[in-house]
This record gives C-alpha cells, structure tokens and sequence, in this order.
C-alpha cells in the first residue's frame, strides 16, 4: 500500500503508450445526473459470480504436511489461496513478500490462507514459505516459490469540480493511505464470513475498475484501489460478507466511510455515502444494509465506490469475491 504514494513515474510511462482502455463499461448518463464515464461503444461488464471449488493447480508434500496451491501465478493486486493438511497439525502460517501470514482452520479441512500482492509489487518470482505445526510441539516449514506477474490495468482521466481542489494535493492522498493501512495492520485471528463467500454490495454494472492510474484535473496522479459501481442516490448498500465494523465515519477523500474486518486480514471498504447506518463495534451479517449511495468526499458526481484489503495490500475486489474461498 506504501507503493501507491510513488507512483508517478509508473503512470507517466503508462500514458506515454497511449495505452487502450479496455475494460467493458457503460456510459449512458443516471438520472441523477452522474457520470461513471469511460470510452462511447463499451459494453456492461458482467457481475461477477463465484466459482466452484477448483481443483489444486500444484501439490507438494514435506514429511508430515501436503501444501496446495490454488494458482500459478499470482498478478498484480490479486490473491492466492495456500492449503495446509498433515495428520495432527494444529497451526499453519506463511511468509510471504515480508508478512507473516496465519491460516484459518476449516473443520475437517485443514487450514487456508490467503496470499495477497500489492497492485504495484515488482513482477518477479518471490520465495514462499509454508510452516505448519503439530500437536507434540514440532513443526515443518516448505519452501517455495511465486511467480507475481503483471497486472491488467488501464489508465483514465477523471475531472471533478473546482471546488473540491483541496482534495487533489499529494499530502491528502498519503495521509488518507495512511490512516487505512493503520487500520488494516491488525490481523483478527477469527474468520467472520462464511461457506457462501462474498457477494458485491449493489448489483448493479461495474465501471471505473481496479488499479487504474488516474490523473485528477491534470494535476494528480494516483491509483484506483477500489471498484466504483454504477448507482444513483440512496441505493442500499450491503455487507460483502459478515464481520465486525472497525471504521464509521468521515474521510477526506473517501467521504462517508465504512470498514468492515472479516477476520484473517479480509477488510472491505465503502466509500461516498450519504447516510451511514451502522457505528464502530458493531457486528453486521452478510447482506445487512451498513449506508445508502452518496456524494461525498472526493468525486465527480453521485456514485459508490467499494474495496478490498487482504493482509494489508488493496486487492481487486470483483476477482476476491470470484474466488472460492472457504
């Protein structure tokens, strides 16, 4: 999440390409007059809708733990998931790109974890380790290795009104990015969500996606770390999946905010709202209203705006709830 503050120099060279937008999009005016706007001729993106369990992509066995690995490779702002079973296993963890990762028990099944890349980590091949322990105090560790590739990002350009200039300064986008890693630092060792998985707040059609280097008014250049979804004022928006609120208030850019922890590293954050109906403490269950869609903070007309941050590092929120994850 640090990298998001120094990346200038990656978006100059971006747009410097010329790079295509690529991704489907809609851009027919809403009645309330806002504007999720990208290239006349895209199409609606379609909702995203969660995969079966799939088949492990690679096994490797020590001598009294098996590892499998859901993925090959891991891109920029993505997520994969890591399997630990063994006779007597107790505890299982990772070390992954300088984090200590715990793994979730799930009955009769082992332990899962959830590895997670920065949107903007050097695509490189990074070493893996998987320790597990067992009941009579020994442990095992598996050494490994992840291929973290590039990842699928457009560049846009985004105008917002005159009067929220204030909100276009470096020193607010970093204190911002900063107050949430602090927030996300703390890993809950509970997993709140269950066998259903996440769903998306609104069902309704996607558009600014994730990752994209935005340049504001010509001035500032920064990231997408979230989805905006195409929505008009006081449309609910629902918990992705249960947990405990750990954040209810105003921000600077985000507006009217909400964080939920899920438990395991797993945060999802929801942005602009005009009304707000939950407070920090509170448990909300899957599907529970937590605020209405609004205009606040930092945007260009009426709209929501929905993220994820998995073990610190913002990840692509449509592909996490794809995933199986137990």
């Amino acid at each position: 999440m640090k990298k998001l503050i120094v990346a200038l120099g990656l978006l100059l060279a971006l747009l410097a390409t010329g790079a295509a937008v690529s991704f489907a999009q809609d851009t027919a005016e809403s009645p309330d007059g806002s504007l999720d706007a990208l290239p006349p001729g895209a199409t609606p993106a379609p909702l995203p809708t969660r995969e079966p369990r799939p088949a492990p992509t690679s096994r490797v066995s020590g001598e009294r733990m098996q590892v499998e690995l859901f993925f090959q490779t891991l891109p920029q702002g993505d997520i994969g998931l890591v399997h630990v079973t063994g006779d007597d296993v107790i505890e299982a963890s990772a070390h992954f790109i300088e984090r200590r990762i715990p793994f979730y028990p799930i009955e009769n099944d082992g332990f899962y974890g959830l590895l997670s890349v920065d949107m903007e980590q050097i695509p490189r091949r990074y070493p893996l380790e998987i320790e597990a322990g067992f009941e009579d105090g020994a442990t095992e560790t598996l050494s490994l290795e992840v291929d973290v590739v590039t990842g699928p990002f457009i560049a846009q350009d985004v105008t917002i009104s005159p009067d929220k200039g204030p909100l276009l300064t470096p020193d607010t986008e970093r204190a911002e990015l900063a107050r949430l890693e602090s927030i996300f630092a703390t890993t809950t060792t509970e997993r709140y969500w269950d066998e259903t998985g996440f769903q998306m707040p609104i069902l309704s059609r996607l558009t600014s996606p994730f990752g994209a280097f935005r340049t504001f008014n010509n001035t500032l250049n920064t990231r997408h770390t979230g989805w905006d979804i195409r929505s008009t004022l006081g449309t609910p928006i629902l918990a992705s999946a249960a947990g405990k609120v750990v954040y209810a208030g105003m921000m600077d850019i985000r507006g009217n905010y909400v964080v939920i922890d899920h438990g395991y590293g797993v945060y999802s954050g929801y942005a602009h709202m005009s009304q707000v109906h939950v407070t920090r403490g509170q448990t909300v269950a899957k599907g529970q209203v937590i605020g209405v869609v609004g205009n606040t903070g930092r945007t260009s007309g009426p709209h929501f705006h929905w993220e994820i941050a998995v073990n610190g590092e913002w990840v692509d929120a449509v592909r996490f709830i794809e995933r199986w994850i137990p």
